[in-house]
């Protein structure tokens, strides 16, 4: 259900355990929440579907700006720069919950590539009219890229952990993740549209999807979590195995030749 205004969007919806379950196989984990339980950080982004009508739908399959919250700035290519998670209460399978979106800044500048919109958008979510989450997520627009466009260097990962695991991923697990959180968006599971329309060099593993996998870790190996705050730095694609790092609350993504494809900080609780 929405209710759409200007400045926000609310949606409510009830926290189905079998997502939850569904999402913890997809990610090799134990299927095992039930009503009742808490859910991990960030299983959130498994509920609150924008659910559009095709019509309703830009070229990349997200829902077209202009419609919503975000505006229409001009700009084709989409990309989930980062975000920030402050965890308050668990969020209880089985139960009804509410979520409100506003914009909180959107901002354009002219970058080495051509020029850039940044939005950022606030996400509370409630139950039993308890705030639960605050998440601040980070989006960036961009014009295609052209033949002669320079390309940027990502920056090196460091290689001083002290706990890692190796993480590979598939076509069939971004399928999955696109499915249960009814993401739309081709650069996931369309490597046409992926190499020749966007220019990348496959499919692009989601940026939440990495974000899970350390939340996870981090969860893990520090304890329940007060706070996470994490940035994409480079696009990692479906055929590399990503290693996955901590070093205190420090934690990241490398890339299979070294470079950093995202960077975390945790905070326990």
């Amino acid at each position: 259900m929405h209710d759409d205004s200007p400045a926000s969007i609310r949606q409510s919806d009830v926290l189905d355990p079998s997502h939850a379950r569904a999402f913890q196989a997809a990610l090799g984990r134990t299927p095992s929440i039930t009503t009742g339980d808490d859910l991990p950080p960030f299983f959130h982004q498994l509920y609150f579907w924008e659910a559009r009508p095709p019509a309703e739908l830009g070229r990349d399959g997200h829902p077209r700006t202009g419609l919503g919250l975000i505006p229409d700035m001009g700009l084709q290519r989409r990309m989930w720069a980062g975000g920030q998670l402050k965890f308050h209460a668990p969020l209880i399978a089985g139960q009804p919950a509410e979520k409100q979106s506003t914009i909180t800044s959107v901002t354009r500048k002219a970058g080495r590539t051509g020029p850039l919109a940044f939005v950022t958008l606030r996400h509370d979510i409630r139950q039993d009219d308890q705030l639960c989450v605050t998440e601040y997520q980070d989006l960036v627009y961009r014009e295609d890229p052209s033949p002669d466009q320079p390309q940027s260097t990502p920056p090196i990962a460091a290689t001083d952990e002290e706990t890692s695991r190796h993480q590979s991923f598939d076509s069939t697990l971004l399928f999955r993740y696109s499915a249960l959180t009814f993401n739309g968006h081709r650069i996931h599971y369309d490597l046409d549209y992926a190499t020749q329309v966007e220019g990348y060099a496959g499919l692009i593993v989601h940026g939440p999807l990495l974000a899970q996998f350390l939340m996870l870790m981090a969860t893990d190996q520090l304890g329940p979590l007060e706070s996470f705050v994490f940035r994409a730095t480079a696009p990692l694609i479906h055929t590399e195995t990503a290693t996955l790092c901590r070093r205190d609350t420090a934690l990241w993504v490398r890339g299979p030749d070294g470079r950093q494809c995202m960077q975390a900080t945790a905070t326990p609780a």
